[in-house]
């Protein structure tokens, strides 16, 4: 996949005071990212040009830095090389952000090498691409630290050795992880992370039919694990029949140990396996509304109080009224039997809100969860205002920017919402539109990225542009 469409998100809020903006390009002074990672101060930004920086390698140890790709992705191929025999970056610097970076082909001598090795407090991580290293991301114990990663791909990564991973985020407070795309790890995990509370919200997760990773979800040392609305799927070539694990090392990590599954849609195309594995002395296990389809066992271990409602459990997939379950399209055709089939999830015993907003969209991005009456089991919601499913109300837009001027062409008998959105979440600009040729004034805007949003009818697609 070549680029992400984000809509509108939250994100990590750490102050930022950029001092600086350091151009880096083919055609710029600096012509590669480690000419200048001695040089930044903290408060930085560090703008890369859209190409390929082969075999470039950087640590970077100011703090509250924005490292960003302009243009499209800025892609660090590193051709086996790490910087400290670590990974393409080593961040040790505190509340980094990285946006628009695709990294690819670390190597190091323990068979870990990362796109990023974080060693710094707080890092955020959005629109980025991570394939074919040995880990994507390797975190180590950091403590107080909050890793956020948003609209981002994870793919082939892993060393084939069982311990490296598409990423591994180690004994930091808190993990938030969104709108992601995480799949065909190396033998690895899809995602492992011992961190001591665990957000992990819409994204997918999947096997498929070629791939050879062992969990999808590993979370080996407990602590509080919130998964709500993700598509996660196994496939038949899995070197690991478990799909979900949590607390199957230890329960070292901070109190409460609780595991809340919720509105997640899960799906096991091996022949056999277990769909979620805890170890007694697990607090609370409580899983409302998800599909558990395919074989298998669905519950490996016992927890002090175990709370589940209105799951569907399916073994035959081709059953189970998805809309194109062999190209893991989980959208509910109109004789599903997950339809209306839910219930209020309640909140979690720290207060967190268990009903989805949200579903996920593919590739890692999002769409508003319309839900009419009843919720539906599983990610998708088939309810909408029209009586269609979110994937059979399509339509089709192009656009382009010329002189300032943002010129779209939309294809639908329905009206629609635009909005032109920036990278910090701000809507600039939102009109009505209606079929055909629209034009929208940008002259007022600065130098930059943004995300153009188009919502119809329950349906929403996004695009970005750059303005130069």
């Amino acid at each position: 996949m070549k680029r992400f469409f984000p809509s509108l998100y939250l994100f990590l809020a750490t102050c930022y005071s950029f001092s600086a903006n350091w151009l880096v390009g083919p055609t710029q002074t600096y012509t590669m990212p480690s000419q200048v990672d001695g040089l930044v101060q903290n408060g930085d930004t560090v703008s890369i040009d859209v190409g390929t920086y082969a075999s470039d390698v950087a640590h970077w140890t100011a703090n509250n830095l924005l490292l960003r790709g302009v243009g499209g992705y800025a892609h660090l191929e590193s051709n086996g090389f790490s910087w400290g025999d670590k990974a393409i970056w080593v961040i040790g610097g505190n509340n980094t952000r990285v946006e628009w970076i695709e990294f690819s082909e670390c190597t190091s001598t323990s068979l870990n090498g990362a796109g990023i090795r974080q060693e710094g407090l707080n890092l955020t991580v959005r629109y980025c691409y991570f394939h074919n290293n040995e880990d994507g991301i390797l975190a180590g114990t950091l403590n107080p630290s909050t890793i956020l990663i948003e609209f981002t791909e994870f793919g082939y990564n892993g060393a084939g050795d069982g311990y490296s991973h598409n990423l591994y985020i180690n004994h930091v407070d808190s993990l938030i992880f969104r709108y992601n795309y995480s799949h065909h790890c190396n033998i690895g995990h899809e995602l492992k992370s011992r961190a001591h509370v665990n957000l992990i919200l819409y994204n997918r997760f999947s096997n498929e039919g070629t791939g050879n990773a062992s969990r999808e979800i590993d979370l080996p040392d407990g602590g509080t694990a919130i998964v709500i609305g993700n598509i996660i799927e196994q496939g038949p070539n899995s070197t690991n029949s478990g799909i979900i694990g949590y607390g199957q090392e230890s329960l070292t990590n901070n109190p409460p140990h609780e595991l809340y599954l919720v509105n997640n849609t899960v799906v096991n195309d091996k022949s056999n396996g277990t769909f979620v594995s805890i170890p007694a002395g697990t607090s609370i296990f409580k899983a409302y509304n998800n599909i558990f389809a395919g074989s298998g066992t669905l519950l490996s271990g016992s927890a002090s109080i175990i709370d589940t409602s209105n799951n569907w459990r399916i073994t035959n997939i081709s059953s189970a009224g998805f809309l194109n379950a062999s190209n893991y399209d989980y959208h509910l055709t109109g004789s599903s039997g997950a339809i209306n089939g839910g219930i209020n999830a309640g909140n979690a015993s720290s207060g967190y809100n268990l009903t989805p907003s949200l579903e996920y969209s593919h590739p890692a991005n999002n769409v508003a969860r319309n839900i009419f009456g009843i919720i539906d089991i599983g990610v998708h919601e088939y309810s909408s205002a029209n009586g269609v499913s979110e994937s059979e109300n399509d339509f089709q837009f192009n656009f382009f920017v010329s002189h300032k001027t943002l010129s779209l062409f939309y294809d639908s008998e329905n009206s629609a919402s635009i909005k032109i959105i920036d990278l910090n979440g701000r809507i600039l600009k939102e009109e009505k539109i209606s079929k055909g040729k629209s034009q929208m004034d940008i002259s007022n805007f600065e130098t930059g990225i943004y995300i153009l949003e188009i919502i119809s009818e329950g349906q929403r697609k996004s695009g970005i542009f750059f303005l130069q």
